[in-house]
């Protein structure tokens, strides 16, 4: 027997109550609102709540309804500046528009966490769900999941050289990678973030593409996370006779953990070695020496997202325009 949707889904629906109560789905929606039923009525409608362990779902209520004004956003690592300046931009968009952000924040890693965080919002009266969606795993969850409101997710596909998979971790990564190469560097290595980010792939992906494009060697350490101390450890690992005279790192975070080894190693920066990393972070500029990186605007991406899902929320036919996120290169005396 094929199940509708929602039963298939493993909950009971209210037109599951109305056949158990033995009155029409109307009738239970009606009582569900706080409209006035028949004593009888009711009392069925009740009664067959009980017994089927049904719950209302607030957001499909609150779609029918049309009143809510909050969004539901799922946010992870807030202490980092690229999500949270991500998500300061969709706040302030919502604001803008008359809404309110409500964040969930959740490890993208840990399937309980992300189950628990889908299962939280889905208990809300939202307008619609904003999700950032930093790993493969965390976008399979998303899309399996029935909001029954507007969402957009904010991921991106997995980079293979083609145009249609490129993203502006791509395009940050060949600027770095093109801004080392003209300064005439040929051992170039790459610290990478952690394989299950989608971004860190992407970083790597296109640092992979770029070396066999110019017929030079791979030189690649993963790191276990994005924190200077991942950064610091993973700089550890390079070799120190690996004549490496230039490091592509993932992130700005990393980056200083990076500068650190190398102080510690002996290493000059720039002099023996070039260090770029990744973010543009507030830091970037004051380290010592300030840090060549590439710059992205998160604010603008957050704004962005926001606006789109408000164009589903508001009906609204959407601009066909693409906006510019923008993303450059900011040389500094790190690279030379």
């Amino acid at each position: 027997m094929v199940l509708p949707r929602s039963a298939a889904r493993g909950g009971p629906t209210i037109y599951d109550v109305a056949r158990h109560a033995g009155v029409s789905h109307q009738t239970v929606s009606r009582m569900l609102k706080g409209e006035r039923v028949k004593p009888p009525t009711r009392v069925r409608v009740e009664t067959a709540i009980a017994e089927l362990g049904y719950k209302p779902n607030p957001t499909a209520r609150a779609l029918a309804t049309n009143t809510s004004k909050r969004i539901g956003a799922f946010v992870y690592e807030l202490h980092e500046m690229g999500p949270s300046q991500i998500v300061q931009g969709a706040a302030d968009e919502a604001r803008r528009a008359g809404y309110v952000l409500d964040t969930v924040a959740l490890d993208p890693r840990d399937d309980a966490a992300i189950t628990h965080a889908i299962e939280l919002l889905g208990q809300q009266q939202l307008a619609g769900v904003l999700a950032l969606a930093p790993t493969l795993r965390m976008a399979a969850a998303l899309d399996a999941t029935d909001f029954q409101i507007p969402i957009v997710v904010d991921t991106e596909p997995l980079y293979d050289g083609t145009p249609a998979t490129e993203s502006l971790n791509v395009v940050g990564a060949r600027l770095a990678l093109d801004h080392l190469h003209g300064l005439g560097h040929r051992r170039i290595a790459h610290i990478a973030g952690p394989a299950e980010w989608i971004s860190a792939f992407n970083r790597s992906a296109a640092y992979d593409r770029f070396v066999v494009e110019h017929g030079l060697p791979r030189i690649t350490t993963v790191s276990d996370g994005w924190s200077p101390a991942d950064g610091y450890q993973a700089a550890l690992r390079l070799p120190p006779d690996s004549g490496v005279t230039a490091l592509f790192v993932a992130n700005d975070q990393m980056a200083l953990g990076v500068l650190r080894a190398l102080w510690e190693r002996g290493v000059r920066v720039p002099d023996d070695i070039s260090v770029v990393g990744f973010d543009d972070i507030a830091e970037a500029g004051y380290t010592i020496p300030p840090l060549s990186t590439v710059r992205l605007l998160f604010p603008a991406q957050g704004r962005h997202l926001v606006d789109r899902l408000l164009e589903q929320i508001e009906g609204r036919t959407p601009s066909g325009v693409d906006t510019d996120m923008g993303v450059s290169f900011v040389a500094r005396a790190s690279s030379r």
